[in-house]
């Protein structure tokens, strides 16, 4: 794991783990990043358009969603068009190699530019990064790639490839397919998804955005080397020694049944595999194992221990978290990775750990559950005027460390847990609120979701994954917004993988 010791010793940037600084909490200057943003626009979800905008999510829950019907529209034109039969990529990196894996990204205000300048210093020699669900906010459409995806990564110099996540799915993966696929528009990106001309969902769903292709194409010119096109929207990355199996979950975290099939296909191969996926299987201690039509689920796959997969990674949940689950015999490494660029789900909602076996001790997230409830009650605290609703950072690991259970992760000295902290952590979702109201539901559902913000710290994070040897090394890097995170980002989590 993680030598703190010595990453201070080399003189590197402490993590969150080790100090308050290292969270980002004493920032007195601010990144670099501030300048790449090309204006001053600050993505919100508190805009009743940008919630109109998004109303398909809410849609295909109440009528069924329709994504699975043109998904296959999209993989019949690919496969047309001469795509490989498998949807496989061949890469040749030698056997040594590495790549970025960040989720969530495009809100295109300062929370995904504040994650550029460390990206690019960790991932300069990377040969290649994935972006692991929703890439553009706040419905995938192409005519926001520009300053959501061409201008944040432009100097980033290796091939980026994705999987779809819900959002990019609102504008029937039009742009995703053009920008990642290089792919034909289909009639559904123009005429949307009315499989019922005269029922209730085909009124109410937003229609696709029709495509600027001058713009577009002015846009892609702030990547001129874009490398090898996707043949979907899932996909298989041949890397040699190592397999990336990339799924298109669509709106409500399901697998049709063609891509089913093509999964258990693809997964047979033997050598060593890490899925990406725009769904988490394990992610606030619950188990999602993502149903596939027809029966089975995308976990069946992955536990097999004849497909030889060694980790799952997915985006959807704006944070970073690690389950190390031992199932069949092995210890596969279930990752969220969704702290790429969007606001920051709260780690604090998330109980003591036990789900697929794992023990809170090994569980690893990043914000420390701590630094978001103390984030949290200064954002509401201002917000609302309540200087009584402020949990100071080394309150707030005291009292998350004596709700869970656990050490705290880093040093508290001289933090009282007196009953203002504890009534101020109730009403935030970090300690239990009498007669077991949802509280803590809530809050991670909904209200975290509606507090996004423009100043450090972020709590951002993106994984740096390298093959080196026998062994796949997984780390997790920190984006804070504050200068000494940005230039020497903070390694919050790492693992070695035997391959």
């Amino acid at each position: 794991m993680v030598d703190v010791g010595a990453a201070a010793a080399r003189g590197k940037q402490v993590s969150s783990r080790v100090s308050q600084a290292g969270a980002g909490w004493d920032c007195t200057q601010i990144g670099t990043f501030d300048a790449l943003r090309p204006n001053r626009n600050s993505f919100t979800w508190l805009n009743p358009a940008t919630l109109w905008r998004s109303r398909n999510e809410v849609l295909a829950q109440l009528f069924g969603d329709p994504s699975p019907q043109v998904r296959s529209r999209w993989v019949a034109a690919q496969r047309d068009r001469g795509a490989d039969p498998d949807f496989r990529i061949r890469l040749d990196l030698g056997e040594e190699f590495s790549f970025l894996v960040l989720g969530d990204t495009g809100e295109g205000d300062a929370s995904q530019y504040a994650v550029v300048p460390g990206l690019l210093k960790l991932g300069a020699d990377t040969s290649f990064a994935v972006i692991a669900s929703d890439v553009i906010y706040p419905t995938g459409s192409g005519n926001e790639y520009g300053d959501k995806f061409f201008r944040p990564y432009k100097d980033y110099p290796a091939p980026i490839f994705a999987v779809p996540g819900n959002h990019d799915w609102y504008d029937g993966l039009g742009g995703f397919m053009r920008v990642f696929c290089d792919a034909h528009p289909l009639s559904a990106e123009r005429r949307g998804f009315r499989l019922s001309p005269d029922g209730l969902r085909g009124l109410l769903w937003k229609k696709p955005e029709t495509i600027d292709d001058d713009a577009l194409a002015e846009a892609r010119k702030m990547r001129p080397n874009p490398g090898p096109a996707l043949p979907g929207p899932y996909w298989v990355i041949d890397a040699g020694r190592l397999l990336l199996v990339g799924i298109d979950t669509g709106i409500k975290g399901t697998l049709d049944r063609e891509q089913g099939e093509w999964l258990r296909r693809v997964s047979a191969d033997p050598r060593p595999k890490i899925l990406i996926t725009g769904k988490p299987i394990y992610v606030n201690n619950a188990y999602h194992p993502c149903e596939i039509e027809g029966g089975g689920t995308v976990d069946d796959v992955v536990r097999d221990p004849a497909h030889n997969y060694v980790a799952a990674i997915g985006g959807d949940v704006h944070n970073y978290q690690r389950y190390p689950v031992r199932a069949e015999g092995r210890l596969i490494q279930y990752v969220v990775s969704g702290g790429g660029g969007a606001f920051m789900h709260a780690t604090h909602t998330i109980p003591r750990v036990d789900a697929g076996g794992v023990h809170e001790d090994d569980f690893k997230c990043y914000p420390l559950r701590g630094d978001s409830l103390s984030f949290y009650s200064l954002l509401y605290s201002r917000r609302l005027r309540l200087r009584g609703l402020y949990i100071t950072p080394e309150e707030g690991l005291a009292l998350m460390s004596r709700r869970i259970g656990n050490t705290p992760p880093r040093p508290t000295p001289g933090a009282p847990i007196g009953a203002r902290v504890k009534w101020a952590a109730r009403l935030l979702g970090g300690w239990p609120m009498p007669f077991r109201l949802p509280v803590g539901r809530v809050f991670h559902r909904y209200i975290s979701e509606l507090s996004d913000w423009d100043t450090p710290p972020f709590f951002k994070s993106f994984l740096h994954l390298s093959v080196t040897g026998d062994t796949l090394r997984v780390r997790c890097f920190a984006a804070t917004g504050c200068l000494p995170q940005e230039e020497e980002p903070p390694l919050e989590d790492e693992v070695e993988i035997p391959l």
